[in-house]
């Protein structure tokens, strides 16, 4: 697999100068030419902060750090603003998580369409309305050159994230991150979106990173996971290893909240506690005060992302403590 995006040490920290808080903390994303890697924790866990860290549009109050920042042979952390803008849209791009937020109310699809070709592709006019058009007709919208013409709030969800999707498609990056691009939908269309995905991942030999609390969204979809819990990674891995062989009590806790159709109804084995405070933790696992399998080293001290088996990683003292090194 050729190597599209590498992010290492990524930090993102919020609020005033003086009581700063870190909402991602030693987050590495390797994203791979042709791979669909779905970002898995709960809502407050970091997973947008983290995409948003990539693209690099955090908040004005948020300050965002890395190690590494690459996308192909470019060194995003020694771009100026204005050369950043060149590679956001070209080479990396992102679906937005509401798509009726996201576009121009007061534009129509074509104009938003054509917005990024003539940014970066230098096309105009009919050109670029023919490539507009072809982009709608790619992306499944019927009629396209009578839905260029039309604006936002005349179309479903469904195609307004199908807008998105071509927009963002629309200068053949090599990277693409969608923000929980199947919220809103139901499951039908949602189905239709995650399909579309794919097609396209494979059809361009696209890197992509799918942000999304749903494991339902990731198993269906996603080559790996990984898996964020108060602003750090605590699982990844291929996708039928993390979902059929969990290491981290809280990757277990995520699958076991999902219900099964092959079980008679019952009760929702929740995680216990809630994600509340999470941040006021400043040692230590941070899932450890909701962990049922917590030892007293879990809350002085945070254990390291290793191995388990491969490139299955995860971060326990208790199901995957680092091998201790030879004498």
């Amino acid at each position: 697999m050729t190597l599209a995006l590498e992010a290492r040490q990524l930090r993102v920290e919020v609020g005033p100068a003086h009581d700063r808080q870190a909402v991602v903390r030693d987050v590495a994303v390797v994203l791979s030419r042709g791979e669909i890697t779905a970002l898995v924790g709960e809502t407050g866990s970091g997973k947008t902060m983290t995409a948003l860290s990539l693209m690099r549009l955090l908040p004005p109050t948020a300050t965002g750090s890395a190690a590494v920042l690459r996308v192909g042979d470019v060194d995003l952390t020694e771009l100026s603003e204005r050369q950043m803008s060149r590679i956001r849209g070209s080479r990396l791009s992102m679906i937005f998580q509401d798509p009726l937020a996201a576009l121009n109310p007061v534009r129509t699809v074509g104009f938003q369409i054509a917005e990024p070709l003539k940014a970066h592709k230098q096309l105009w006019g009919r050109d670029a309305s023919r490539r507009a058009a072809a982009l709608l007709e790619q992306v499944g919208i019927p009629d396209p050159t009578y839905n260029l013409r039309r604006y936002p709030h005349e179309l479903s969800g469904g195609m307004r994230q199908r807008v998105l999707i071509a927009a963002a498609l629309s200068c053949d990056p090599e990277v693409l991150i969608a923000d929980e691009p199947t919220t809103a939908l139901d499951v039908t269309v949602q189905a239709q979106i995650l399909r579309l995905i794919r097609a396209e991942t494979e059809r361009r030999g696209l890197a992509v990173l799918l942000v999304t609390h749903d494991l339902a969204v990731a198993a269906s979809i996603a080559d790996r996971i990984q898996v964020m819990y108060g602003g750090t990674t605590v699982e990844s891995g291929a996708t039928r290893d993390v979902l059929s062989k969990p290491n981290h009590p809280y990757t277990r806790g995520l699958l076991n909240s999902v219900p099964s159709a092959r079980e008679r109804v019952s009760p929702m084995r929740a995680i216990p506690g809630s994600p509340d405070g999470v941040w006021a933790i400043t040692s230590g696992c941070r899932f450890a005060p909701r962990c049922a399998f917590a030892i007293e080293r879990c809350s002085r001290e945070e254990p390291p992302l290793v191995s388990v088996d491969g490139d299955h990683e995860s971060r326990c003292w208790v199901f995957a403590p680092p091998k201790e090194r030879p004498a």
